[in-house]
């Protein structure tokens, strides 16, 4: 179902991608058991990071590769910041649907880029990618995006379904009735298998919380044997 391209191969040897597949997984608009978790990550990550600054998260091992791949694209890493907010800031963690914000948590505590999808609108098969630069698609936001070149992109058998640059696009995005998801993690050179692994597990904890009844269709990372 899913599949590496030789450019991938050649371009990001030492990368990975995971991909997480659920089914039987649900999207209500909250979770008092998310809810409560979600408050208990924020202290976590307050507690973890006190007395550190924007510059001593820059070095952490989950966040320097990100911050190395996107240097060469001229960008930041928009994690760091998010983790900036809540860990730093004492802001809380951005609203969003059950689901969705299930994500967002595992990002946050792991530090590790991941693009969220409804399963039932991915048209098999699925490929990792390296784009051209120029390829276009629609952003979750609904404005319309051009690829950077060598840019990290997962793309359907429809087109691209996100890029690490410019995030998910908007046709496959996890919606009120999604009832399949799919988990995609970039990590780019630094990030070890085993931490995507654990970020994974993380997720499907957090989704479980919201779906006792989710099964794990897909489990699996992608790139170094």
């Amino acid at each position: 179902m899913f599949t590496l391209s030789e450019t991938w191969k050649k371009t990001y040897p030492t990368a990975v991608v995971g991909v997480l597949a659920l089914h039987n997984v649900a999207n209500p608009r909250e979770n008092v058991a998310l809810n409560q978790q979600k408050e208990a990550l924020e202290a976590e990550l307050r507690d973890r990071f006190s007395g550190r600054d924007r510059a001593a998260l820059r070095t952490l091992p989950s966040i320097q590769p990100y911050y190395i791949y996107y240097k060469r694209f001229k960008k930041t890493y928009h994690v760091q910041h998010q983790l900036e907010s809540v860990a730093l800031k004492g802001k809380p963690i951005p609203k969003a649907a059950a689901l969705v914000e299930a994500m967002f948590m595992a990002e946050l505590k792991n530090q590790l880029l991941t693009a969220g999808h409804d399963l039932d609108s991915v048209k098999m098969p699925v490929g990792i990618d390296v784009a051209v630069g120029g390829e276009q698609y629609t952003g979750i936001s609904g404005r319309e995006l051009r690829t950077k070149p060598a840019d990290m992109m997962i793309a359907d058998a429809q087109g691209i379904i996100s890029s690490i640059l410019y995030g998910p696009d908007r046709r496959t995005c996890i919606t009120p009735k999604t009832q399949r998801a799919l988990f995609t993690v970039y990590a780019p050179q630094g990030i070890a298998k085993d931490a995507v692994q654990t970020h994974m597990l993380d997720i499907e904890t957090y989704v479980r919380l919201i779906a006792p009844a989710a099964e794990v269709m897909i489990n699996n990372v992608y790139g170094i044997e």
